[in-house]
C-alpha cells in the first residue's frame, strides 16, 4: 500500500502499525507470561458457583462480570480510557486478569508498562537518594510515566512511609492529569487501603478508578491440591 515508505499520504501505513504492535508485544513478553496468561486461556473452573452469603453472589458469577469488564476495557482501550482497581484476597486472578488486558492492549499497538509496586517505588527511591543505578531507575520511571497503560501489581506489599505515599500519589496523579490509563491490583480491602495510605491517595483513586472486586478461594492452593493442574 505504501510502497515501503511507511506512509499512505499523511497517515501511517498499516504495515508500520502491525510491526510496531509486534515489537510492543515482544517487549511485554519479556516481563509478563502473556503466552500463557491471556483471555483465551482464562479458566473459569476454579471459581465456585456457590453463592457467598456475605456477597450475595457466587465467585463464578463475580469473575464472569469482571472478565467481561476487562475484555471490554481491552477491546475499547484508547486515549482517555478509564483506570481500573482490581482488589480482593490473594490468589483470585487479579494479576492474571491484568496480564490478559496487557496482552490484548499491546497487541493493538499501545505501549504497556508493568511492574510491582515495590519495584516502582524502588526506582523512585534510587532517583531520590542515589542508592543504586540512577540511569536505569530514571529510564524505568520514564517508562512508567510515558506508557499508554501502566499496570501496578501487588500494591500494599511495599513498606509504606511518607516518601512511599508521596511517590505513589505523584505517579497516580500525574497519569490522571496527563490522561494516561492505569490498572492497579491489590490484596487490600478498601478499609485497609484507606488505613495504609493517605486520605488524599484514597480519594484520588476512588474518584478516578473503576473498582472491580474479586471474591472466592485462593486458586494457587486449589492448583496444589489438584497436583498443579
Amino acid at each position: 500500500k505504501c510502497g515501503d515508505t511507511g506512509y499512505e499520504g499523511a497517515a501511517t501505513c498499516e504495515c508500520v502499525k502491525r510491526r510496531y504492535a509486534r515489537l510492543l508485544k515482544q517487549q511485554l513478553s519479556s516481563v509478563l507470561p502473556i503466552e500463557d496468561q491471556n483471555f483465551e486461556k482464562f479458566n473459569l473452573s476454579y471459581y465456585s458457583p456457590r453463592i457467598d452469603p456475605n456477597m450475595h453472589d457466587s465467585p463464578l458469577e463475580n469473575i464472569k462480570v469482571n472478565l467481561f469488564e476487562c475484555k471490554a476495557y481491552a477491546r475499547n482501550f484508547g486515549e482517555n480510557s478509564p483506570n481500573l482497581l482490581l482488589y480482593g484476597s490473594t490468589g483470585l486472578g487479579k494479576t492474571f486478569l491484568s496480564t490478559c488486558v496487557a496482552e490484548a492492549v499491546s497487541a493493538r499497538g499501545f505501549s504497556v508498562a508493568y511492574d510491582t509496586a515495590i519495584n516502582i517505588i524502588a526506582a523512585y527511591e534510587t532517583i531520590k537518594f542515589g542508592n543504586g543505578d540512577g540511569a536505569a531507575a530514571a529510564e524505568r520511571a520514564a517508562r512508567y510515566e510515558r506508557a499508554d497503560l501502566l499496570i501496578i501489581d501487588d500494591l500494599g506489599t511495599e513498606l509504606v512511609n511518607s516518601f512511599v505515599a508521596s511517590q505513589l500519589f505523584f505517579c497516580v496523579n500525574e497519569r490522571i492529569i496527563n490522561h494516561k490509563s492505569t490498572i492497579i491490583s491489590t490484596n487490600l480491602t478498601m478499609e485497609n487501603f484507606l488505613e495504609t495510605y493517605s486520605e488524599r491517595i484514597f480519594s484520588r483513586i476512588s474518584s478516578n478508578y473503576t473498582m472491580l472486586k474479586l471474591i472466592g478461594n485462593d486458586i494457587r492452593i486449589q492448583k496444589k491440591l489438584l497436583g498443579g493442574k
